[in-house]
């Protein structure tokens, strides 16, 4: 189900508790959600629809939506400063990325996987895991 966006900076800061097989229904609505907003948006935290779980998904290289749940970067290289927007926040605001990122999550079905991703993808994934971790842009 699609759900509205949330853009209170005081519950976007707060950091989101770890998602288990009872909020596979929270990671559907996010994913749903994500493809009403694919126009003018890469990837979604649990907090940017108001539920405070570890879970994002995010547009990945073959057009599809990529679901991770407890998702945790595991390395990271070639730092560089971009510029990103926010569907939660007003404007564009400058931070530190990287190139490639190793990430550790589970799956939809609670498989444990590990992934690497590099260019927009790996930054599209590091926005979303700083949500979880209650870190805005």
């Amino acid at each position: 189900m699609i759900k509205p966006i949330m853009t209170s900076t005081f519950f976007l800061k707060r950091p989101s508790t770890a998602a288990n097989a009872g909020d596979l229904e929270i990671a559907r609505d996010l994913e749903d959600t994500l493809e009403a907003h694919r126009a003018t948006c890469a990837g979604m935290a649990a907090n940017m629809i108001g539920q405070l779980k570890r879970i994002i998904a995010v547009v990945d290289d073959d057009g599809s939506i990529l679901v991770m749940l407890n998702p945790e970067i595991v390395h990271a290289s070639g730092p560089y400063t971009t510029s990103e927007g926010c569907l939660s926040l007003p404007g564009v605001r400058e931070t530190t990325r990287f190139q490639r990122i190793l990430v550790s999550y589970e799956d939809t079905l609670m498989r444990s996987c590990e992934r690497s991703f590099k260019g927009f993808v790996a930054q599209a994934v590091q926005h979303e895991i700083d949500h979880c971790n209650g870190v805005l842009i």
